[in-house]
C-alpha cells in the first residue's frame, strides 16, 4: 500500500512520548505457529493489540510503517514492535534518528522502504541509500518491501536490480514481499517465484490479501486458511502480516484508495473493536 507522509506527521510528539518498553524477538515466546503479525496503522489509536496476542506465541510481532511504538490503547500489546525506515527520510521517521530511535524504543528488526519499485525511487538510489544508513545498524534488516507486479523494472525484477547494484555490499536477513491477487494460487505461485529467484534467502511477507473479493470477508477468510497453512509449512518463509490489523470504518475513513483496491473484508478487528472473522484465524493453526 502507498502511504502519505503527511499523514503521519502529526503522530511525531507521540514518537517521543510513547516510547515502548524494549523487546527482541529472543525474548518473545514462540510456542504457536510463531511467524504471524500485524500490520498496525497511524489510525489504529482506539484499538488494542493484545486482544490479537493468545499468549501461547500464535501471534508475536507488529509493525506500524515507523520508528516509534504503536499508536494504540496498550502500546504494541505484548508483541514483538518491528522498526521500519519506509521511506528515504520521513518527516514522522527522520533517517537521521533511526539508529537513536532503535536503541531508544529496541527493536531486534528493522523493515525498510516501502514499495519503492512503484514510488520512483531507482534500484541505484536504493542501493547507495541502504549501504550508507541501513548496512551500519546492528540489528536483522529487510531489503525494500516489493509489490508483486510483474511490469519491467517493478517488483521482483526492481529487486533483482537493487542487489545487483549493492554489488554484494548490502547485507541483509529478509527478503520483504507484499502481494494482492485474485486467488491463493497467485499468491502461493508468487512466494515460490520468490523464493526461487533469490534461494537460501529467507522473506517475510509484510502486505498480503485478496484484491476485493467479491465475497468480501468470507473470501478472505478462505484465503487465509489457505494462505497460513502454506506459509506456517515453508521453511523459507520467517514472518507475514495479513493486511490489515484494523477495522473496516477505520481503514475506509483514513485510506479511502486502499480500502477500494483491496476491501475492508481482511480487517482483523470489527468496528466495535473486537477481533473479527479473519482475526481470529491468527490464533488457530491449519
Amino acid at each position: 500500500m502507498k502511504f502519505s507522509t503527511a499523514a503521519y506527521v502529526s503522530l511525531v510528539a507521540l514518537a517521543s512520548s510513547a516510547v515502548a518498553a524494549p523487546l527482541s524477538e529472543s525474548n518473545v515466546k514462540r510456542a504457536g505457529p510463531g511467524k504471524r503479525g500485524l500490520v498496525w496503522t497511524f489510525y489504529n489509536g482506539p484499538l488494542d493489540p493484545a486482544k490479537l496476542n493468545d499468549r501461547q506465541g500464535s501471534v508475536n510481532l507488529i509493525y506500524d510503517y515507523e520508528t516509534f511504538a504503536p499508536p494504540s490503547t496498550n502500546g504494541a500489546g505484548g508483541l514483538n514492535f518491528i522498526g521500519m525506515q519506509r521511506c528515504l527520510d520521513c518527516d514522522s521517521s527522520p533517517i537521521s534518528q533511526l539508529a537513536a530511535r532503535q536503541k531508544q524504543v529496541g527493536f531486534s528488526t528493522l523493515f525498510t522502504l516501502n514499495e519503492p519499485d512503484i514510488n520512483g525511487i531507482s534500484p541505484g538510489q536504493a542501493a547507495a541509500w541502504y549501504k550508507q544508513n541501513i548496512n551500519p545498524m546492528p540489528i536483522k534488516k529487510a531489503l525494500p518491501a516489493v509489490t508483486s507486479s510483474t511490469k519491467p523494472g517493478q517488483g521482483l525484477d526492481w529487486l533483482k536490480q537493487m542487489l545487483d547494484a549493492c554489488a554484494g555490499q548490502c547485507f541483509f536477513d529478509y527478503i520483504n514481499l507484499h502481494h494482492y491477487g485474485k486467488n491463493f494460487n497467485e499468491f502461493k505461485a508468487h512466494v515460490l517465484d520468490a523464493n526461487k529467484r533469490f534461494p537460501g534467502k529467507q522473506i517475510v511477507i509484510t502486505e498480503f490479501a485478496l484484491q476485493a473479493p467479491p465475497g468480501g470477508q468470507a473470501d478472505q477468510v478462505a484465503f487465509y486458511k489457505q494462505a497460513f497453512a502454506f506459509l506456517d509449512a515453508a521453511p523459507f518463509v520467517a514472518m507475514y502480516f495479513p493486511f490489515l490489523a484494523s477495522t473496516p470504518s477505520l481503514f475506509a475513513k483514513n485510506d479511502a484508495a486502499g480500502a477500494k483496491f483491496v476491501g475492508t473484508g481482511s480487517t482483523l478487528y470489527n468496528d466495535d473493536g473486537s477481533v473479527s472473522a479473519v482475526g481470529k484465524l491468527m490464533s488457530q493453526k491449519f
